[in-house]
């Protein structure tokens, strides 16, 4: 099996391209307002790769084949709703070049521990 492809451990099977480890189990798809998305990282993008879906997401017939992005959802300890994606730069490109105010997301409820794991000592005291 190569590197780059992803396994269900409690199955042991070959999860669909398409489908990250975090949100496999995440059937709900939300269209979250791209305005709350905290994309900490700059993208480097493949620009035939954004024009491309730019092209699939404005046919209404192949919108559908574009997978949603995942977001990490995170309460602030004084409340506050705080969403992090860190994958998809493409597809946020896409989306944003478009204009849309929403895009398609995989929501899963996460922890300030979990976004250190990414973040490090730059994670943000969330109020």
């Amino acid at each position: 099996m190569a590197e780059s492809e992803s396994v269900d451990l409690k199955t042991c099977e070959k999860l669909p391209e398409h489908l990250s480890v975090q949100a496999a189990h995440i059937h709900e798809i939300h269209n979250v307002p791209m305005k709350v998305l905290i994309r900490p990282f700059p993208s480097v993008l493949d620009e035939k790769k954004v024009l491309s879906l730019m092209e699939t997401i404005e046919n209404p017939k192949t919108v559908e084949l574009v997978p949603p992005i995942d977001i990490l959802w995170i309460t602030g300890r004084n409340g506050g709703d705080y969403f992090y994606s860190f994958g998809g730069c493409h597809r946020h490109e896409a989306y944003k070049r478009l204009k849309r105010e929403f895009i398609p997301c995989k929501v899963f409820k996460s922890t300030i521990t979990d976004l250190q794991s990414y973040l490090g000592g730059s994670t943000p005291d969330l109020l």
